[in-house]
């Protein structure tokens, strides 16, 4: 299959200066570590913004002095920067490593899902082993395989894929007007990675693609909606981690 090119990321080398920059499979060997670092702040920088260490920690289930070390070998390696306010940042270098990774992650769960009939709200967290360990080549392969697929099978979307904006804007569920008509179109990464939530939304098949009606809003911190014939009590917990469009 002749290969087609992935979405466009950063140039790799801007922040390099004069050192030869380190290639991501030296780095996934001299620090091992560092793939799960990148992903995540390229993850919240898209999502929030701004990545400090006190989020590193809760989202890597590390202590903070882990991650100030963590940070200050990203720093020496030229993957991120730290400024006085303790704000991370990362390089272009850094942030086209953090895309890789996520990409990865986003075609295992394809290869999961649609060619070996894993469950789909298991499949993040087994794709979270297996982006380590598909090459480059590979990658290139399943993208072309899969149609060059612009989101995630849970609806997120591949970096720099045309949709990108437009699905991070998306409104929250928990937000939904009542009497609102809405097609789900996205649960979020920190959505998925919550206990239970990709369980819940199987159970009650609340995948991107699925239309409900939003029908009430009640006192105890849920909502509830109607997804065809039946009706579904939705915790505000996990229904601000579900993005959906308005339909006619």
């Amino acid at each position: 299959m002749q290969s087609t090119a992935l979405p466009k990321q950063d140039s790799p080398g801007e922040d390099a200066g004069d050192r030869e920059p380190v290639s991501f499979e030296e780095l996934t060997v001299k620090f091992p570590a560092a793939a799960n670092y990148l992903v995540t702040m390229f993850l919240l920088e898209r999502e929030q913004g701004m990545v400090l260490n006190s989020q590193l920690a809760k989202k890597l289930e590390v202590t903070k002095p882990a991650v100030n070390q963590a940070i200050k070998r990203l720093k020496m390696l030229e993957l991120a920067t730290q400024d006085a306010y303790r704000q991370i940042r990362l390089t272009d270098l850094g942030r086209s490593y953090g895309k890789k990774v996520l990409i990865k992650h986003y075609l295992c769960e394809y290869m999961l899902i649609k060619r070996m009939n894993y469950p789909w709200e298991k499949a993040d967290e087994e794709a979270q082993r297996l982006q380590h360990t598909i090459s480059d080549e590979f990658t290139d392969y399943l993208y072309d395989f899969f149609g060059q697929p612009e989101v995630c099978p849970h609806g997120n979307p591949f970096p720099g894929s045309p949709g990108e904006s437009y699905m991070l804007s998306l409104a929250r569920l928990d937000k939904a007007p009542v009497g609102t008509r809405l097609r789900l179109l996205r649960i979020t990464e920190e959505g998925e990675a919550m206990a239970g939530l990709l369980r819940f939304c199987h159970m009650h098949n609340l995948y991107p693609g699925t239309i409900i009606t939003v029908d009430l809003m009640k006192a105890d911190e849920s909502m509830e909606v109607l997804n065809e014939s039946y009706r579904i009590t939705i915790p505000f917990s996990i229904a601000k981690y579900i993005c959906y469009e308005e339909i006619d």
